[in-house]
C-alpha cells in the first residue's frame, strides 16, 4: 500500500486527488493551510472509504522552517512516503507588469516556487527509501507560454517546468520518478483566488465552455502513478477540448 503526501489538499485538484487515490487504496497524508477544510475532507473520505488511513496536518508551504518541522515530526508510521504531489499553488491578480502589486508577486513566488522547493527538499529523503517513489508537480499551460497580464504567474509556472526537468535529472540515480501535470482551464477556486474573492468575475472565466475539473486532473494523475516501474511520464499537458492555448478558447 503506497502512501501519498498531497499539499494544498483542502480543495480543488488536491482534494480530488485525495478522493480518487483513496478509492485506489492509498494511505493519505494531506496538508493545507485551512484546518477546517482538511477536517471536512477527511470526514468525507472516511465516510466513503472507512478502511483508508488518513493523517492530516496544517501547513503553509511558504514557511521553510514550518515545512521542515512538519515533515520531521511525522509519526513514525507515516514516514514511509512513496508519492509527493506538489499541488499547492495560486495566482494573484491579472495586471500588466507595470501595474502589478508586489505583494501579489511575493505570494505567487513564495508559494508556487519556493514552497514547492521547500516541501520537495524535506520529503525527498523519505522518498529515497521507497521502491516506488514518484513526485508529481502541478504546473500549468502558463508554464508553457506567456499570455497578456500573466507575467509573474507565468514566470512561476515556467520555474515549475524547469524544476520538474531538473528533478528528473538529479533524482534519476535514486530511481525516483518525476512528472509534471500541466492543466489548462480547470474550474476550481483558482480564478476566485486570482480575483481575490470576486465570484462573478471568476465565474465569467468559464462561461460558454466546459472546463476541466479537479477530478479530470486527479484521474490523470492516477493513470500516471499506475504505470509500471520502467515507465515514467515526464511531462503532460491537458486542456479542455474548447481550449487550444492559454488565450485561444471557443465559447458557445
Amino acid at each position: 500500500m503506497r502512501t501519498v503526501l498531497i499539499t494544498g489538499a483542502s480543495s480543488g485538484i488536491g482534494a480530488a486527488c485525495a478522493q480518487v487515490l483513496a478509492g485506489e487504496g492509498y494511505k493519505l497524508l494531506l496538508c493545507a493551510r485551512r484546518a477546517d477544510r482538511l477536517e471536512a475532507l477527511r470526514n468525507e473520505i472516511r465516510t466513503q472509504y472507512p478502511d483508508i488511513d488518513i493523517h492530516t496536518f496544517t501547513l503553509d508551504v511558504r514557511d521553510n522552517e514550518k515545512v521542515k518541522e512538519a515533515i520531521n515530526s511525522l509519526p513514525s508510521e507515516w514516514q514511509n512516503v512513496d508519492v509527493l504531489i506538489n499541488n499547492a499553488g495560486l495566482s494573484q491578480g491579472l495586471d500588466a507588469l507595470q501595474d502589478g502589486d508586489t505583494d501579489d508577486w511575493d505570494r505567487m513566488i513564495d508559494t508556487n516556487v519556493k514552497g514547492l522547493l521547500y516541501v520537495s527538499k524535506a520529503v525527498i529523503p523519505l522518498l529515497k527509501e521507497s521502491q516506488q517513489a514518484h513526485i508529481i508537480n502541478i504546473g500549468s499551460i502558463a508554464g508553457k507560454e506567456v499570455y497578456p497580464n500573466g507575467n509573474v504567474y507565468c514566470a512561476t509556472k515556467h520555474a515549475v517546468d524547469a524544476l520538474n526537468k531538473a528533478m528528473r535529472i538529479d533524482l534519476l540515480p535514486f530511481g525516483i520518478k518525476v512528472t509534471a501535470i500541466n492543466p489548462g482551464m480547470v474550474e476550481t477556486e483558482f480564478s476566485e483566488v486570482r480575483f481575490k474573492g470576486d465570484k462573478e468575475r471568476a465565474k465569467n472565466v468559464y462561461n460558454g465552455i466546459v472546463p476541466l475539473s479537479g477530478l479530470d486532473i486527479a484521474e490523470t494523475i492516477s493513470f500516471v502513478l499506475s504505470r509500471p516501474a520502467h515507465v515514467n511520464i515526464n511531462d503532460l499537458l491537458i486542456m479542455p477540448t474548447a481550449q487550444a492555448t492559454g488565450t485561444v478558447v471557443v465559447r458557445k
